[in-house]
């Protein structure tokens, strides 16, 4: 933990060296308007430190009361909210030294845990690998929600993952079946998906059945191809190990040892929903993601993951996980596009009823 250090002594840190000065000696987070200097070390941390033109660095200005200027190896703070600014750059100092690198994202998402006080290096949000990809990369959780999320789907056996888009609910659902898969924990990966109409109509799409479902079930295949390879896929797609349909094709099937998901769920009926979750054989795992604010049902039909939600919450051994626009692993602007959603909605909820 960053401590405050006064001119002559400096942190521990091996990447920064900070060095702190004020006009009085008193406790810095109670003073206004005293400056913080933040000396560094090592020159070829710069750029990753302040981001590329310096976006981090806008990034923590926009979101403090505080200026901050940058002169060759030095970071000087002004302002009432310095010592906050400080607090946060001590934290991306600790994100550097543990190998891990620094996009935008991860300032806002460090930023916004400040702000409700909680501490991104107290999480260890980063640490939780789920899977490698057929590039080596590794899956790794990138919030709290989702680091819940994952332990989730580690203890239970039917996991519920409802949240914005954006919140990584299938892309890590979809890991931790290929995880399991690879650890023979299950002998095969089922990914289904309702194939509703969102304004468009099934059959004046080109193509037969399958080409006209395709498009429903990209964003899986697409889950797939990252993390396995595009022709290992296929591969065990051919060897129906794995398969990816529609939820009309899972009516009167029995599957056991496998790990099934189902996507989108909000588009499914209650109906539809309750034949999903009673096809669970011996072994059998499931995970059900979607999105409630997004239902492309017509209007006045009940979405099954909200019907779902209300039936099961009692349940102790299925397990609802609830992802907040702050889990967003998107674009920035995607968390800000679901707050100004979720706030009109809330100012107009005669316009969205979200039956």
């Amino acid at each position: 933990m960053l401590g405050c250090f006064g001119s002559s002594e400096r942190s521990n840190f091996s990447l920064l060296r900070f060095e702190i000065y004020g006009e009085r000696k008193r406790d810095l987070d109670n003073l206004i308007a005293e400056e913080i200097k933040l000396k560094i070390d090592r020159d070829h941390i710069t750029n990753d430190l302040f981001g590329n033109l310096d976006v981090n660095l806008r990034i923590i200005r926009d979101n403090y009361d505080v200026d901050i200027v940058q002169r060759q190896d030095e970071i000087i703070l002004k302002g009432g909210e310095a010592p906050k600014a400080r607090d946060v750059i001590a934290e991306l100092v600790d994100i550097l030294e543990s190998g891990e690198k620094l996009d935008p994202q991860t300032v806002n998402y460090v930023i916004s845990l400040r702000q409700k006080g909680l501490s991104y290096r107290e999480s260890n949000v980063k640490r939780d690998v789920i899977c490698f990809t057929h590039k080596g990369r590794p899956v790794k959780t990138k919030t709290i929600g989702q680091a819940n999320y994952a332990q989730s789907m580690r203890e239970y056996e039917v996991v519920f993952g409802v949240g914005p888009a954006g919140t990584g609910k299938t892309y890590l659902a979809v890991a931790m079946a290929i995880n399991a898969f690879k650890n023979k924990e299950v002998d095969k990966i089922i990914l289904a998906r309702p194939a509703v109409e969102a304004g468009e109509r099934l059959g004046f799409l080109p193509g037969d059945l399958q080409e006209k479902v395709d498009p429903y079930l990209r964003p899986l295949y697409d889950s797939l191809y990252e993390m396995l390879g595009k022709d290992a896929a296929l591969r065990l797609k051919e060897r129906e190990s794995i398969e990816v349909v529609p939820l009309a094709y899972m009516r009167g099937r029995t599957l056991d040892r496998s790990f099934v998901i189902l996507d989108e769920a909000q588009n499914t009926t209650p109906e539809q929903m309750k034949m999903f979750l009673t096809r669970l054989g011996v072994g059998a795992r499931a995970v059900v993601t979607g999105d409630i604010t997004q239902i492309d049902l017509p209007r006045g039909k009940k979405s099954g993951l909200k019907h779902a939600i209300d039936v099961l919450e009692h349940i102790d051994d299925i397990k609802f996980c609830f992802l907040k626009d702050n889990d967003v692993v998107r674009h920035a602007l995607v968390r800000k596009i679901i707050s100004a959603y979720d706030a009109y909605e809330r100012d107009n909820p005669y316009e969205c009823d979200g039956s």
